[in-house]
């Protein structure tokens, strides 16, 4: 369960640092919330890795 919310906080960051890095999100606060859970959810495997090598360069 810590596991699971360790690797939701790290993708909502990392979704934050890669796709949506440097846009301007219009639309509901909540939708666009979900949104970046969702696409961290999904793909944080691939983002996580993607944000910490960005971070350092």
């Amino acid at each position: 369960m810590v596991i699971t919310l360790i690797y939701i906080a790290l993708s909502y960051w990392a979704t934050g640092r890669t796709i949506y890095a440097d846009k301007i999100l219009i639309g509901d606060g909540n939708a666009i919330f979900g949104r970046r859970l969702a696409m961290g959810f999904l793909f944080g495997w691939a983002l996580i890795p993607w944000a910490i090598i960005k971070m350092f360069f």
